[in-house]
């Protein structure tokens, strides 16, 4: 473990990924590497199946000393949500970033967030619906319809003034982090929505920003109608679960 805390954590949740993350950590490691200040990368492995954890701490050995991690591994499965929660509330960095296994969103797009946290901003989340954002390999019809959808309703009914929630590639402050995912209830893919409705509550800021996004049609999540019935149903409980929640309003 490093002995100073590190600028930038990474958190990356996955399911079943001991053929996508070594690719996924190659690229992380070589963009720390580069950026030469003290960070830390979170593998947080919820449930998986296959060899996941055991391909992580075979990359991550051996790595530069001023790049830390740790694999977190438990059973059974929970959830994306629970795992970001976990590798969230795990980091020790002065901003947190969390990032999908798949490398959907290059690293170099972190700059942008970066720059949004140093002018204030408590959380950077990346979007695939802005201008500029550069969408190299769509999602199906049928996920793109159930994005949509989720997005109008979050609009309207939790009030989150935010064109994509579910992009995953999201960094906060180590305050926003803390504050946030020692709250969350979900553990489903909807977690996200959960997170940025009690950053609202909290008054943490957020900031959207373009990315270049890749879809990868081997995901983990998939959408039918039964699972879209049940995250919708996740997404209506959000004010129910918070509803005896005390918060305390950031002044950042």
């Amino acid at each position: 473990m490093l002995e100073t805390t590190p600028a930038l954590s990474i958190v990356i949740p996955c399911y079943n990924e001991a053929n996508r993350l070594p690719r996924t950590l190659k690229y992380t490691i070589a963009f720390l590497s580069q950026r030469g200040a003290p960070s830390e990368i979170i593998v947080v492995s919820d449930g998986s199946k296959d060899d996941t954890a055991i391909a992580a701490e075979q990359i991550l050995s051996g790595l530069p000393s001023h790049i830390a991690h740790s694999v977190i591994e438990y059973t059974p499965n929970r959830g994306k949500g629970e795992a970001v929660r976990v590798g969230m509330l795990a980091a020790r960095g002065e901003r947190v970033l969390f990032m999908d296994a798949d490398y959907a969103v290059p690293l170099e797009d972190l700059a942008r967030a970066e720059a949004l946290l140093s002018t204030g901003i408590s959380i950077a989340i990346g979007s695939r619906a802005t201008e500029a954002t550069e969408i190299v390999q769509s999602q199906s019809f049928i996920r793109e319809r159930f994005a949509k959808l989720f997005g109008l309703i979050q609009r309207t009914y939790l009030g989150l003034k935010i064109q994509d929630t579910q992009c995953g590639f999201k960094l906060f402050t180590q305050a926003a982090a803390h504050d946030i995912f020692s709250e969350t209830k979900l553990t489903s893919v909807i977690f996200d929505g959960e997170v940025l409705w009690l950053a609202r509550r909290m008054g943490y800021s957020v900031a959207e920003f373009p990315v270049e996004w890749t879809h990868d049609q081997d995901t983990r999540i998939s959408y039918t109608p039964l699972r879209a019935l049940a995250v919708l149903g996740d997404m209506i409980r959000i004010p129910l679960l918070h509803s005896k929640t005390k918060f305390v309003k950031s002044t950042k």
